[in-house]
């Protein structure tokens, strides 16, 4: 009897699977971080016969290589593929025997990239799962934008045959396993994205790939598309160099000097402790990225590439998290850490800043007192259009950095939907001096408080 484990990596919205019969397992799109793999087969008393890779990522540093490496499992990966190390190049229609009557079929779905390859495992013959990395996704397909702009229609076309074949060559009962798709911008429709299983039978059914002719889909598609974060340029290129093997060690702790000497060289400092605790008190100049959720994608996205990162921390618990975390987006090594209460990372001398937190409530109430306040949505486009605050500023997060000067002078009160990324956009604002306020609160609150205008903002 066959089994399929699923390793879920929430913050960056990837799934890598580990997959296999009594003896033998095969690892799918594994993550950095190769130990949570190591475990689950250690878990269930299988070796690893295979890694696989449905494609050269965009979104994550994968752990193949080191996986394949430390396992000494098969490296398999599509020959079109252009990489720099040693591997088993995969064709279409390729065949693995994983264990005793399981067998994994390679089937060439280009679209997400231009060499991507699905997998198929087959148990005694019948077909039981499809490992479908960024092609078929649930509800939707991977995106087609994240290799060279000049492929982008071309890619989309690919990638509605190549659902098309997913669907054609499979029966409705297969398991459709996806490595992107669960809050990964890899997704060409956040909104289409969601649920936890599919099969093609359902797929078929509801899946716009599947159910609409090649050139509306390809003109909502790519009418659809956002910005991706950042460093997705980077991660390709690391992916297909081949990563070096991870090192979780902890950094060396600095203190209040060499924190304030590495703030006024223009290093980013990151507190890791929540936004409230951050919002209390925090160390002039420092950027809140809250640990757990999205700070891998939002630090990873917003930090120019390769600039020395020093991480604050609650406590060493928290800051080997953030580490596993940031090394899956190629942040390999802190510069420096420190943990422990805020008072001990200040200079001789120093004091703790601090800004106040706020609801929409209250936000209402200050613009019917008629005060000068500023209000900047920092939510991307797609959230913005149809419905904003009135009156408000609008500027994404990942914008920020780059057009400060364009928030009006005045308290600004900076919200985003639901007051994570408002955090970070409010630090990023009160280390360059700006007075500010961050909405800690949901967006369907603005509307209970009649602060929405529901139109698309000219």
């Amino acid at each position: 009897m066959f089994f399929v484990d699923t390793l879920e990596t929430e913050g960056l919205g990837n799934r890598s699977y580990l997959a296999g019969g009594a003896v033998t397992a095969v690892a799918v799109d594994p993550p950095r971080d190769v130990e949570r793999v190591l475990a689950a087969a250690a878990g269930r008393g299988v070796r690893i016969g295979y890694v696989v890779e449905t494609h050269i990522h965009n979104d994550y540093v994968t752990g193949g290589l080191e996986l394949a490496r430390l396992t000494g499992a098969r490296y398999l990966v599509p020959a079109a593929a252009r990489v720099s190390f040693d591997r088993v190049p995969v064709e279409d229609g390729d065949s693995f025997a994983v264990d005793t009557g399981l067998e994994l079929r390679a089937l060439a779905t280009p679209g997400h990239t231009p060499h991507h390859t699905a997998y198929v495992l087959a148990e005694e013959g019948r077909e039981v799962a499809a490992f479908t990395g960024g092609s078929l996704l649930i509800g939707t397909v991977g995106r087609p934008d994240l290799v060279e702009p000049r492929l982008t229609e071309q890619l989309a076309r690919a990638q509605h045959a190549s659902a098309h074949r997913l669907a054609g060559e499979l029966h409705d009962d297969v398991r459709v396993l996806p490595t992107h798709g669960f809050g990964s911008f890899c997704s060409a429709s956040g909104a289409g994205a969601g649920g936890d299983v599919t099969t093609i039978g359902e797929e078929r059914a509801g899946n716009d790939a599947l159910n609409q002719d090649v050139d509306v889909f390809v003109a909502q598609m790519l009418a659809g598309l956002e910005d991706v974060p950042a460093y997705y340029a980077h991660m390709g290129p690391v992916n297909a160099e081949g990563p070096a093997p991870v090192d979780l060690t902890p950094p060396r702790t600095a203190d209040g000097e060499e924190i304030a000497q590495r703030l006024a060289a223009g290093e980013w400092v990151v507190d890791l402790r929540s936004r409230t605790a951050f919002s209390r008190g925090h160390v002039a100049g420092t950027f809140n990225f809250e640990a757990g959720g999205s700070l891998a994608t939002y630090l990873a996205w917003l930090i120019p590439w390769g600039k020395p990162v020093t991480l604050l921390a609650a406590s060493p618990g928290q800051l080997a998290a953030a580490q596993r975390e940031l090394v899956r987006v190629g942040i390999e090594r802190p510069t420096a850490a420190a943990t422990g209460e805020p008072s001990s990372w200040l200079r001789t001398g120093q004091s703790l800043r601090s800004f106040p937190r706020a609801d929409f409530a209250a936000l209402e109430r200050a613009l019917d007192a008629g005060q000068d306040i500023v209000v900047l949505d920092v939510r991307r486009d797609s959230e913005r259009a149809g419905e904003y605050v009135r009156g408000s500023v609008h500027v994404p997060l990942h914008e920020l950095r780059e057009r400060a000067a364009e928030v009006p002078a005045g308290v600004v009160w900076v919200h985003c939907a639901g007051g994570m990324r408002a955090a970070i956009a409010a630090s990023l604002l009160d280390a360059e001096g700006r007075d500010v306020v961050a909405v800690d609160d949901g967006f369907d609150a603005a509307r209970s408080a009649g602060l929405t205008v529901a139109d698309v903002p000219a």
